[in-house]
């Protein structure tokens, strides 16, 4: 696994020294945390994106969905067409910010294993999102 490259990078770039701001994609879709489950699968699926920023009433990230979250929260036994994107979010976060370096960065997302991470700013608004390739 390593890091999407959005940007080309110079010859004298290192690696390590990356910030995340320099290897985020786009924010993408985003969604407000009332949203169903059975409402975000078909924005996924509409939008062809494999995951959802999810921000509350204020516009601030609360964390981010992915098709595999859904599916499986749609397809589990406890399933009613009232579950809302944020009973299946475990609190806020994780999240990532601008000047953190992609080292460090990526080195959350395996830990955590995780393909995507919010990138916020300080507010914790939604910047956009670091994915990391398969």
């Amino acid at each position: 696994m390593t890091l999407v490259q959005m940007q080309p990078r110079s010859a004298n770039a290192n690696p390590v020294h990356r910030m995340v701001v320099d290897a985020m994609e786009a924010a993408g879709p985003q969604v407000c945390d009332d949203m169903t489950v059975e409402v975000a699968l078909s924005v996924m699926a509409s939008a062809r994106t494999g995951h959802l920023l999810v921000c509350d009433e204020d516009g601030l990230c609360t964390g981010l969905v992915t098709q595999a979250q859904l599916t499986a929260t749609h397809d589990s036994s406890a399933y009613t067409d009232r579950v809302q994107l944020r009973d299946i979010l475990d609190g806020r976060g994780p999240f990532t910010s601008p000047v953190t370096t992609t080292a460090d960065a990526e080195h959350a997302m395996r830990y955590r294993r995780l393909d995507a991470l919010p990138v916020v700013d300080e507010q914790g608004s939604p910047l956009g999102v670091l994915a990391l390739a398969r």
